[in-house]
């Protein structure tokens, strides 16, 4: 949607949680070591790290494995609000420099029948997603609100990556029509 110019590298990095860990300080971890884990490949460049979890009633929903598993965040989710946190990490390879920070979006799902969530799960959508679903997908059918960053919620805030490259670059070089 934006248009900028990247190449996609996995970071092969252990995404495990540590044990007092609030949600908030493990996405910010993990993009931070995932960007960091990334940089050091490369001697020069911006590297973009981010993770997504979403955050409902106190437990970090992650991507389910399975689907009776997807069926139970979405049975979480159901009638409710919940919160979609994104961690973001910019990391310049050639010095290690690096910018990190997060955006937080609040959701709120319809109340779902047990057929809609089968239905649902059946498409195999949530499967690979944080929360067991996408809002940008067949899930947008059973949204009835946000607050916050529509595209938080689908992946990636976009707005305030901009804003941490800002803070990376030298504004009186790097210009919009670069991105």
């Amino acid at each position: 949607a934006v248009h900028w110019p990247f190449e996609a590298v996995a970071a092969n990095i252990d995404e495990s949680r540590r044990g007092s860990e609030d949600a908030l300080a493990y996405v910010k971890r993990l993009a931070d070591t995932k960007a960091r884990a990334v940089a050091g490949r490369f001697s020069s460049g911006l590297v973009l790290g981010a993770d997504t979890v979403v955050l409902a009633e106190n437990e970090i929903l992650g991507q389910p494995r399975e689907a009776n598993e997807a069926r139970r965040m979405l049975k979480l989710l159901s009638g409710k609000w919940h919160e979609v946190l994104t961690g973001v990490a910019l990391v310049r390879s050639n010095n290690g420099q690096a910018v990190i920070d997060h955006e937080i979006t609040r959701v709120r799902f319809a109340e779902l029948s047990a057929g809609e969530i089968d239905w649902y799960v059946a498409t195999g959508e949530p499967l690979d997603k944080a929360g067991a679903y996408a809002i940008q997908g067949r899930a947008g059918l059973f949204i009835e609100e946000i607050e916050g960053d529509y595209f938080n919620i689908v992946g990636l805030p976009v707005r305030l990556v901009y804003e941490l490259t800002m803070k990376l670059a030298d504004k009186n070089v790097v210009s919009v029509q670069q991105f």
